[in-house]
């Protein structure tokens, strides 16, 4: 009897997930891990610069934080925190932005997320209806996928290489009319540049004058700005923000932030949203009900750390110097190859842990016969013959093949960057 009946759930032809999770597209990112661990795993020497995170034995977390969080977890600071979040992070929050960023929001807009990703997802969750617009520019992170999780209705707006690949208000005037939710991102993922002030002034006042346009009678158009990685700029790049560059914008943004890259502390998981103070409840309620508030023993001790300005801008200045030093590294090595001739470029690095670097080896043959027709090949052909992991443009909202690529140095030495660059060379000079 019991065989007959599981037998009969086996000949089912019904999904068993629900719609949406039966509907989700698997991290294009993670499939490339597996294909860079089984060569690993044969001892190959790989550089892998997939990863959009920090490998603890290049860049660690401050010692500062490690040992108050493990004094406060000595202290049994181990229950429920608040749902928005210890007072005194929202308070060193609002002082931090306060000292660094020149505005003070009110504490009551603060609210502490587990890491950024759950105040971005509350972002969408707390503004965008089924049917609802969603403009971002690509490539970006994930706001393909977000826009999925609340059946929005996606607006992409292809960037390029002659815009340091960030969107302009030329580019974004034309689709933001009727528009819930913009979503951009400085320094940002994947390309490892930042807006200028004159640039993000122009969206900005876009912004302001869309909502001035519809009046009461639409609902307004919401700037979702995502700063993770504004700590870490390079060069004469400074990072701007909506509120500093146009005050009048302050009703219609929501900032997200967090420790995550600032602080190399991915695992930590602390991070926060700063919204209007008329959004604040709804957020705070959205992510009360998820249960995704970070734990009360690390929320004390990033609170302790970010409140002491010599202790966060030591440990600035060593992170941009590490960063700075990799990504300086693959950029001259590829503007060495390209000067030598070969089908090589790359963006000067602004911000962030990225390098923007375009393969074009678009039509030609591999020394094995694979033909190099399309940015997987393209990057399969990489990692065979040069042992370096990168991840196409695709992997973040664009649509076809246009040769760039997305290298990530958190989680390798200057010495893989060193060994990697001339079998790169090798490869590119052969296929």
């Amino acid at each position: 009897m019991a065989t007959t009946a599981l037998a009969s759930r086996a000949e089912r032809t019904a999904p068993r997930p629900s719609r949406l999770a039966g509907s989700l597209v698997g991290s294009e990112i993670l499939k490339i891990a597996a294909a860079v661990r089984a060569l690993a795993t044969d001892g190959r020497d790989i550089c892998n610069l997939t990863v959009g995170d920090f490998s603890p034995s290049e860049f660690r977390i401050p010692d500062e934080l490690e040992r108050g969080i493990v004094e406060a977890l000595r202290r049994g600071e181990t229950n429920y925190p608040p749902s928005d979040g210890v007072l005194p992070l929202r308070q060193a929050v609002r002082s931090l932005y306060e000292r660094e960023l020149g505005f003070a929001p009110e504490v009551a807009s603060v609210i502490v997320t587990a890491g950024s990703r759950p105040g971005i997802y509350a972002t969408y969750c707390a503004l965008v209806d089924e049917g609802d617009r969603v403009v971002y520019p690509t490539p970006s992170w994930n706001n393909n996928h977000y826009v999925h999780l609340v059946s929005g209705v996606p607006v992409p707006v292809a960037c390029d290489a002659s815009e340091r690949f960030m969107p302009t208000r030329a580019l974004l005037e034309p689709v933001v009319r009727g528009a819930r939710l913009l979503a951009l991102c400085s320094p940002q993922n994947p390309t490892g540049t930042a807006f200028t002030a004159d640039a993000l002034r122009g969206i900005c006042e876009l912004v302001v004058e869309e909502n001035e346009r519809r009046g009461g009678d639409e609902r307004p158009l919401y700037l979702m700005y995502d700063q993770v990685y504004w700590t870490l700029t390079f060069g004469d790049t400074e990072h701007v923000h909506p509120i500093g560059v146009c005050p009048e914008v302050a009703p219609y943004v929501i900032y997200v932030d967090g420790i995550s890259k600032a602080l190399a502390a991915t695992g930590v998981r602390v991070g926060w949203i700063v919204a209007p103070p008329d959004l604040a409840g709804p957020l705070s309620g959205l992510l009360g009900h998820v249960g995704a508030w970070a734990p009360k023993a690390e929320q004390g001790a990033v609170a302790a750390f970010i409140a002491d300005a010599a202790a966060m801008r030591a440990y600035r200045e060593g992170m941009v110097r590490g960063v700075r030093e990799r990504l300086d590294l693959l950029f001259e090595g590829i503007e060495s190859m390209r000067a030598d001739g070969l089908p090589v470029e790359a963006i000067a690095p602004e911000g962030a842990i990225y390098l923007s670097v375009r393969v074009a080896l678009g039509g030609t043959v591999a020394p094995d016969g694979t033909r190099l027709d399309t940015d997987e090949a393209v990057r399969g052909y990489l990692l065979r013959a040069a042992g370096v992991a990168v991840v196409p443009f695709q992997a973040f909202g664009v649509s076809h093949d246009t040769g760039w690529f997305r290298l990530s140095v958190g989680a390798v030495s200057p010495e893989q960057i060193g060994r990697m660059l001339p079998r790169l060379r090798d490869a590119l000079a052969t296929a």
